[in-house]
């Protein structure tokens, strides 16, 4: 997956987010998933999800794929960071 251009997402509050975030994340928080659906749908894909503890990035994983989005629960956000941030610079 590291050839691959991926987007993360943080489904934090944005308060959570301004607290510490991956680098070049976009933060759609959770409540606002359905709502900015098209705009996720646009986004490039695949979508690593990510949150504090990896439970609100498992409801948006779940929803975002029975809409036919290409994403994956990426659980926290410091293990996102851990995972891929050399990878996207």
């Amino acid at each position: 997956m590291s050839d691959q251009k991926i987007t993360i997402v943080d489904v934090r509050s944005p308060g959570e987010f301004m607290g510490g975030h991956v680098a070049g994340s976009i933060n759609i928080p959770l409540q606002e998933i359905q709502q900015r659906l098209n705009e996720v749908k646009a986004l490039p894909q695949p979508i690593i999800l990510c949150c504090a503890s990896g439970m609100r990035s498992e409801q948006a994983t779940h929803y975002l794929r029975g809409q036919g989005v290409d994403c994956e629960n990426g659980g926290g956000w410091m293990e996102v960071n851990s995972r891929f941030s050399s990878a996207s610079k």
